[in-house]
């Protein structure tokens, strides 16, 4: 048995396929922890859902597209207006349920296209059910954006986990600092673990499509949304295999 982490997805499933494919995942014995943002991006969040929901072992981490998804099926309102990548989860759905008449232009997108009764109730719970973050028996912490590493982990508003980019910026500028340093800092967190995983913030930003680690972060959003690709690692050994680039998978991501 093993545990492995995946990037953010974006609707992306044919890429997420090809991960759990290549890193020879098994769906009744393996784990896979995912960090979150399955929704917004490509048309494919509900057969995404669907995917996960075959796995046995399965830890779901909220996103902030999630997020933005659950409240709409909380309330019926979309607080984007389905806009940053949230056309291609409604596109999803709307194609789900056989009403792909109902589909409307971009920038056009009324939450009463879609009503959150009309969502699957497995779906329902699924995003339900995600965690803010995850501590497995190892100390290792799975989180979808970061946290406040001078805080308590579990003390932390809720959109920290999320939405804030300060802990892999932070790790990224104690790597720098410390590679020139001849006596070497610890990168200091109140609530201490063994590593940390993260996605959100695309290592795109630095001119790769890999993982990226600093400190003891490792950082797996490579691109799933556009431009990049999904990466699926595992957290023992830190082998990692890839989707193709989702640019070559997809025409079109509504993002």
């Amino acid at each position: 048995m093993n545990t492995y982490v995946m990037g953010d997805i974006h609707g992306a499933h044919k890429a997420m396929v090809q991960c759990l494919q290549r890193a020879g995942f098994n769906y009744r014995q393996d784990t896979l922890i995912q960090l979150g943002d399955i929704a917004d991006g490509y048309d494919e969040v509900y057969d995404c859902v669907e995917e996960l929901l075959k796995i046995d072992n399965h830890v779901a981490i909220r996103g902030n597209h999630d997020q933005w998804f659950f409240h709409f099926l909380e309330t019926g309102l979309h607080p984007q207006s389905w806009a940053q990548g949230g056309e291609g989860t409604l596109r999803s759905y709307l194609k789900a349920l056989g009403m792909e008449g109902l589909i409307p232009l971009y920038g056009n997108t009324p939450a009463s296209a879609l009503q959150p009764a009309e969502i699957p109730r497995s779906h329902r719970a699924f995003f339900a059910a995600q965690r803010l973050f995850h501590i497995d028996g190892l100390n290792n912490c799975y989180v979808h954006a970061g946290f406040d590493r001078t805080l308590p982990i579990n003390i932390q508003p809720k959109e920290i986990y999320y939405w804030d980019r300060h802990l892999w910026l932070q790790a990224l500028s104690w790597e720098a600092t410390n590679r020139r340093r001849i006596r070497k800092t610890k990168f200091h967190m109140d609530t201490p673990f063994q590593e940390v995983f993260i996605g959100h913030t695309r290592t795109l930003m630095w001119d790769t499509d890999q993982p990226m680690k600093a400190a003891n972060i490792y950082n797996i959003d490579t691109g799933g949304g556009g431009g990049g690709r999904i990466t699926i690692m595992n957290v023992a050994t830190h082998e990692y295999w890839q989707s193709d680039p989702v640019n070559e998978l997809y025409k079109v991501s509504y993002r």
